[in-house]
């Protein structure tokens, strides 16, 4: 087959894998500018040098045992390490985290500055219709089956038109917001703790440079409570940065050193209950859904999401040549 995978994020990229080594042909398209989806990390001038926030999922667990054997890959490679701070068994991306992801992506046709806006059905073939980051006007095709690796209410509204099951069952599926501040300070925080989890608005808070192989300036990476961040979701980046701040100065008991950056990203879709679904292949529109909301808001549920979906593809292609 020839297929277009909708998001190169970790489930996009797993499920990307799995089918070239059954020896299909996969193009993958992100809108976004480089690697990461929800494992992005995010670079940003300072008077102190270059700072680097991991501003999306800030670990990862291991329990399936091929992402056990995935995530071996990544140890021996360099890109992965234990981070014990987080708890036993934590991992993250080294020296970013999204450095896992770009390690799988660097392996894959991918392209990124690519924003798919809808499918059309032509001449019993898929199309993508979209638009470059400069807002360019773009297509591609023919691909015998489309893959959307994206969050559920962004698939449906990709499905809808073709699939209304798919797009049924994505619909019902709903994700939580996160807001999640970034912090830069001219001098170290005065406190032990490297992490706070669930204090005040907090949900969870770094301190990235406690995690292997990072460098550079003081950064803190604050991420709110899904309640906290359907309550506030239209505030402004600035009112936002500042509530954290303050949230951070309290749970950690001490005073803030002068903060060269503050500023906040607005994660709309951050992450689902779940399904227990694994993933949806529609042999008749030739359409498959994947992502970590398809059994719930774990990284390595992403990735076995992905592989859930090609096998299931590749499946189906044996039996037809058989």
């Amino acid at each position: 087959m020839k297929v277009a995978i909708i998001g190169a994020g970790m489930s996009g990229l797993s499920c990307a894998a799995q089918l070239v080594r059954s020896g299909h042909q996969v193009s993958l398209f992100d809108k976004g500018r480089g690697p990461g989806g929800r494992m992005s990390t995010r670079r940003m001038a300072t008077p102190l040098g270059e700072a680097h926030f991991d501003h999306g999922a800030q670990y990862f667990t291991v329990r399936d045992p091929a992402f056990m054997s995935q995530v071996a890959r990544w140890s021996a490679s360099g890109v992965a390490s234990p981070w014990p701070a987080a708890g036993t068994g934590a991992w993250v991306g080294v020296p970013t985290m999204n450095s896992v992801v770009k390690d799988m992506a660097d392996q894959q046709d991918v392209t990124f500055g690519w924003h798919v806006r809808g499918l059309v059905r032509r001449d019993n073939a898929w199309h993508l219709s979209g638009e470059t980051s400069d807002g360019e006007r773009q297509s591609a095709g023919p691909f015998d089956a489309v893959v959307i690796s994206l969050p559920p209410e962004q698939a449906a509204a990709i499905v809808a038109l073709h699939d209304l099951s798919l797009a049924s069952t994505a619909l019902a599926a709903r994700s939580q917001p996160c807001w999640t501040g970034m912090f830069a300070f001219d001098d170290k925080v005065a406190s032990k703790a490297d992490t706070v989890r669930d204090s005040g608005i907090i949900s969870w808070a770094a301190r990235n440079a406690a995690k292997p192989g990072r460098k550079g300036p003081e950064t803190w990476v604050v991420q709110a409570s899904p309640h906290w961040s359907a309550q506030h979701i239209e505030d402004s980046t600035d009112d936002v940065a500042q509530a954290l701040l303050a949230a951070l100065s309290k749970a950690l008991g001490v005073g803030m050193p002068t903060a060269v950056v503050a500023t906040a990203h607005r994660w709309r879709y951050a992450m689902s209950t779940g399904s227990n679904l694994g993933a949806l292949w529609s042999a008749n529109s030739r359409i498959g859904i994947c992502g970590d909301w398809m059994l719930g808001p774990r990284v390595e549920n992403a990735w076995i999401s992905g592989r859930t979906l090609a096998m299931q593809m590749v499946a189906v292609t044996h039996e037809k040549v058989a």
